[in-house]
């Protein structure tokens, strides 16, 4: 997917589409100092990242609020800030737990004027109520379902991106959570799942 095909699949605007350049251009700039993503995949910027992370909108086209644990380089946190700019109410946290990691992202949000929030902090010591928790490559699920138990237990749902292992990151999950998910074929990436979970109950004694 070249740019033209992202325009196309994902409705995006002219000015969402230079915000997302402009965004491309600084992960790629600073991604030669800073591991932020795999150098193999700016290639396929849009489809590897940008579309992976825009197609969470099309599965929650009503919230206005998310917040994007472990933001690390921004997806899909700076892409959802990005394509819901100029949208009343929306707002996008992003928490992210190395301080370089943050640096990057409010750098991000300053440049492009994005309706974000940069936490430098751990996902599960904040008190933040939103409407979608999310989060891409952060954990395995059991340990990523500790991080989001606030979120989540305040009433959010969680849209994790997850790959084609995603059977026995849930059976493991399992042995830990009592928890509510459905699954998602991912948009961007035929062997991608999207774990959407509407509820998480108590821990498990293991």
């Amino acid at each position: 997917m070249d740019m033209a095909g992202f325009k196309a699949v994902s409705g995006a605007t002219p000015a969402q589409m230079a915000d997302l350049e402009r965004f491309r251009k600084l992960l790629s700039e600073r991604n030669e100092v800073m591991n932020l993503v795999g150098p193999a995949s700016l290639p396929d910027f849009w489809s590897r990242h940008a579309w992976d992370s825009a197609q969470l909108l099309k599965l929650a086209p009503e919230a206005r609020s998310w917040a994007d644990l472990g933001a690390g380089a921004g997806l899909p946190g700076i892409v959802l800030a990005i394509l819901g700019k100029g949208v009343m109410g929306f707002h996008v946290d992003l928490v992210e737990s190395m301080t370089k990691r943050c640096k990057f992202l409010v750098d991000v949000v300053e440049a492009l004027e994005l309706p974000a929030t940069v936490h430098n902090a751990r996902a599960e010591n904040l008190d933040l109520t939103v409407e979608i928790v999310t989060a891409r490559a952060c954990a395995p699920l059991h340990r990523l379902l500790g991080y989001a138990r606030p979120y989540l237990q305040g009433g959010a749902t969680g849209l994790f991106l997850k790959g084609q292992d995603v059977v026995a990151d849930m059976s493991e999950a399992a042995r830990y959570w009592e928890y509510e998910a459905d699954v998602v074929p991912s948009k961007s990436d035929p062997r991608g799942r999207i774990v959407r979970v509407k509820r998480l109950g108590r821990a498990r004694k293991v």
